[in-house]
């Protein structure tokens, strides 16, 4: 790798365009225990990449110039002395903040992960589809012959959450924002999609699944939680895995307490945040990539291409504005 180059947040605001740049890098050499990774394809969250540029994500500050992106796919190009159990041209995959949205890295073995191959799809596992498997099973005690409602369902991490819950023999329901979207989870075979552009979901909720909600996977929050939380099942589970429609300053709510919509349901609202469950992602890795080599997991790619950091801030928005089916990957290859 002869340069590198990255992108960072200069100031702060809401639009991620506004607030980034790309900056050249040193092509550092890797010191002992380390590696140089050349990346591939980076992965695109965008509700985080404009939450960073607020500086309104919980668990990291942000203090402009600062480093943006999380997961990216590449392979090693070098290697630091006393590096043994890896090789030059090994795919490999990097989980860490501030890391993603840059050429290359050079990073300590600890913070490398081994993937079969680099690929959007493996990308569109490492980390989404870890978290939509972890919570399912560690939070939302995924089970067998239940209701489970997914919103946000043909997304980066919907998408595999869906695939996941039908495939443990679910009746799933899928809630999502656009015809091509419900197209595709219907091919799939989900029970019942609700394109909440054409229906209303509280209607449909409401007349067909009321109070029979056992599991329910929400990154919308908002209005489509208030319907969801009132329709949970006795004994059911409400996994909050974002809230997307309040990432920014919304009006103040008015709804009765959380509450006492729980305890005559036995039922319970529970959140989740992957770097939470971390011990667990190696494993829950492993299973997703065997399901895939399998062929019982296709995770969907976003078919719009990016191509270079220059089209990140075009990822971010195409993201934000609800025009993904899938996973949205930016190309980074030379």
């Amino acid at each position: 790798m002869k340069e590198n180059r990255k992108i960072i947040i200069h100031q702060l605001g809401e639009s991620f365009r506004d607030c980034t740049s790309i900056v050249p890098e040193p092509c550092l050499e890797p010191a002992a225990g380390e590696v140089r990774v050349r990346h591939h394809y980076a992965g695109v969250n965008g509700v985080y990449d404009q939450m960073m540029c607020l500086d309104r994500v919980e668990h990291t500050r942000v203090t402009p110039p600062a480093d943006t992106g999380v997961e990216a796919v590449g392979m090693i190009d070098k290697l630091g002395p006393g590096v043994n159990d890896f090789c030059i041209g090994d795919p490999v995959a990097v989980v860490k903040a501030g890391s993603g949205y840059r050429l290359g890295q050079v990073c300590s073995t600890d913070d490398l992960i081994r993937i079969p191959q680099c690929s959007p799809e493996i990308l569109a596992l490492v980390p989404s589809g870890v978290s939509a498997l972890l919570a399912l099973e560690q939070v939302g005690e995924l089970s067998r012959g239940e209701v489970i409602c997914i919103t946000a369902a043909a997304g980066g991490l919907g998408n595999v959450a869906v695939q996941l819950a039908l495939g443990a023999g679910n009746h799933v329901i899928a809630v999502c924002g656009s015809d091509e979207k419900a197209e595709w989870l219907r091919k799939i075979g989900i029970n019942r999609v609700i394109q909440y552009r054409r229906e209303n979901m509280a209607d449909v909720i409401g007349s067909e699944y009321r109070d029979r909600l056992d599991l329910v996977l929400d990154s919308v929050g908002g209005e489509t939680f208030d319907v969801l939380l009132e329709n949970l099942a006795p004994h059911g589970r409400l996994v909050v895995c974002g809230y997307t429609s309040d990432r920014l300053p919304t009006a103040r709510v008015s709804n009765e307490r959380v509450y006492t919509r729980l305890y005559w349901k036995a039922a319970s609202v529970r959140g989740f945040m992957n770097y939470r469950f971390a011990k667990h992602a190696p494993e829950a890795r492993e299973r997703l990539f065997n399901m895939l080599s399998s062929g019982r997991l296709t995770p969907l790619v976003d078919g719009r291409q990016f191509t270079g950091l220059e089209q990140v801030a075009d990822a971010v928005e195409h993201l934000l504005a609800g025009q993904n089916l899938g996973k949205v990957v930016v190309d980074l290859r030379d």
